[in-house]
């Protein structure tokens, strides 16, 4: 079925350099292309935004994780998120206009940044969609157990993610939050020693029944730094559904032993 793109009910965000908490960040129109923007914070693309159509996510990464809750949740079923690192909220726009009914929190550390959105981007009201100003890691422990549907992990310090949401205590408390049919969606990522891969994947092993990897087809095989779409679940998911959409995103789905043996060394046997 054909989507209309949304007018934008707003005028057309400012542009240029602006001032957050941690850092530099820009809004910048992507050039030829109209309503189209890039969010860029210390010197990294971030988040599109597309004023007039939200389902249109504009980062390849972005859409592999569309992809893979569309093959882990009910088709077009409204889901209640929450997203750990906003910046322009592109993936809770594409899911408010995707998923009807849908209930999202964003929740981003810089205050400066989550106060120039709402005042600028054309974004859900609550309680469609809560922003708040919080770190992700505490504010993971706050939502009660069994309650959430969805949550994507999109945070980066740099081009790292933060320790805090690694370490054993993050993946406890998403795994304490989402019901048992939820999915965890991670933006990874990773270099050639694929360290914070093998940690998140393991750390999702231990937790989830099934465990998927999405990535560009020759990732592994030039071991160079890009991104991985990991996405864990304890509903089976429909992995030809996610297989058709992977090709058309160009990327490609990895399970079980086709994705571990590409991880390298398993550091608790070593």
């Amino acid at each position: 079925m054909s989507r209309r793109p949304r007018r934008s009910s707003r005028s057309a965000p400012p542009t240029g350099p602006f001032t957050v908490d941690t850092g530099t960040a820009s809004f910048d129109a992507v050039p030829g292309v109209v309503d189209s923007y890039i969010l860029t914070l210390n010197g990294v693309p971030s988040s599109p935004y597309h004023a007039s159509d939200p389902h249109d996510l504009g980062f390849e990464y972005l859409r592999w994780i569309a992809a893979g809750i569309d093959a882990t949740q009910p088709e077009g079923a409204s889901v209640r998120a929450v997203h750990i690192g906003g910046a322009a909220c592109a993936l809770a726009r594409f899911l408010d206009a995707d998923r009807p009914g849908s209930r999202q929190t964003v929740v981003e550390i810089d205050a400066a940044l989550v106060e120039w959105v709402r005042a600028h981007l054309s974004l859900p009201r609550s309680p469609a969609l809560a922003i708040r100003a919080a770190d992700g890691a505490q504010e993971m422990t706050r939502f009660r157990p069994d309650s959430l549907d969805l949550v994507v992990r999109d945070a980066f310090a740099g081009d790292a993610t933060p320790a805090a949401l690694m370490d054993p205590a993050w993946f406890d408390s998403v795994r304490s939050a989402l019901r048992e049919a939820g999915t965890y969606a991670a933006n990874v990522a990773d270099g050639s020693s694929r360290h914070a891969l093998r940690t998140e994947v393991d750390a999702l092993r231990a937790r989830f029944r099934h465990v998927i990897a999405l990535t560009e087809p020759t990732r592994f095989r030039k071991r160079r730094r890009g991104n991985v779409v990991v996405l864990a679940t304890d509903r089976p998911p429909d992995l030809d559904a996610l297989g058709r959409s992977a090709r058309r995103e160009g990327c490609e789905v990895r399970t079980g032993a086709r994705l571990l043996s590409h991880l390298g060394p398993d550091e608790r046997r070593a």
